[in-house]
């Protein structure tokens, strides 16, 4: 889910910003991704570099599914070039990791960077990635006959719907990784402009869009801004601009 948003938390009763004049939004501009593949012998490589999120998930999966067609043995990811990754990103593996079982081939992760490093540890699926042996001609004779996906998923002990209850974990966990951020957020415009909890709410909203700036990023700078870190021209100004509206009388 995006992490914009024009409405206040649930349970809260935010005022609307007030502005005299309109200004236009502009759109935000796309996300950074840069995908490379390579082969190594059956196998290819797909390096991922910049940030793994709603904008950019499809150009992921488009370019994962791509490289899995091409590839007979599977393919292995090397994402340290990752800055950014939410529960969209790991959908997206899960999904292409589910599409390789099947068509008995394994999808590893080689090489990651510290977030996405952190992110399948939060959520519990580093070991999906790590690579199963695959099953000869896609069937394993032992006295019954099982599909390649079954033999795979039987050797990880994973299911198909525990990866469904994984990826749910994973909307949590992430909510719960972003929302102490932005209740700090708030709580610093609160104490530096003496706003509601709902003002500081409408303000981080606004600067948001008026800087296209993810709403976690912002909370982020503003956050370490306490600590002496110097906030962008355009944050400053939208800040000022965005308190001075709401404080406004109506």
């Amino acid at each position: 889910m995006s992490e914009h948003g024009s409405s206040a938390p649930p349970g809260s009763n935010s005022r609307a910003v007030c502005a005299t004049t309109r200004v236009p939004v502009t759109p935000a501009p796309p996300a950074f991704l840069e995908i490379v593949t390579y082969s190594a012998g059956n196998r290819t490589v797909v390096a991922v570099s910049g940030e793994i999120d709603i904008d950019t998930e499809q150009t992921l999966q488009h370019a994962l599914r791509l490289a899995l067609a091409r590839s007979p043995g599977g393919v292995d990811l090397d994402l340290t070039g990752v800055g950014f990754c939410d529960c969209s990103g790991l959908n997206v593996l899960l999904r292409v990791r589910r599409l390789a079982l099947a068509d008995g081939r394994t999808l590893g992760v080689r090489a990651l960077s510290p977030w996405v490093e952190r992110l399948l540890a939060l959520t519990g699926t580093s070991s999906l990635f790590t690579h199963a042996r695959p099953p000869v001609n896609g069937v394993v004779h032992d006295g019954h006959e099982h599909s390649a996906t079954t033999h795979l998923m039987e050797e990880t002990g994973v299911s198909y719907e525990a990866e469904e209850l994984r990826v749910e974990v994973v909307q949590l966990k992430r909510a719960m990784l972003t929302r102490p951020v932005i209740d700090l957020a708030r709580g610093v415009l609160m104490a530096s402009f003496t706003l509601s909890p709902e003002d500081a709410w409408s303000v981080l909203v606004d600067v948001s869009q008026h800087t296209n700036t993810k709403l976690h990023r912002l909370a982020e700078q503003l956050v370490g801004s306490v600590n002496g870190a110097p906030l962008s021209d355009p944050v400053q100004q939208r800040i000022s601009t965005a308190v001075t509206e709401i404080s406004r009388p109506a």
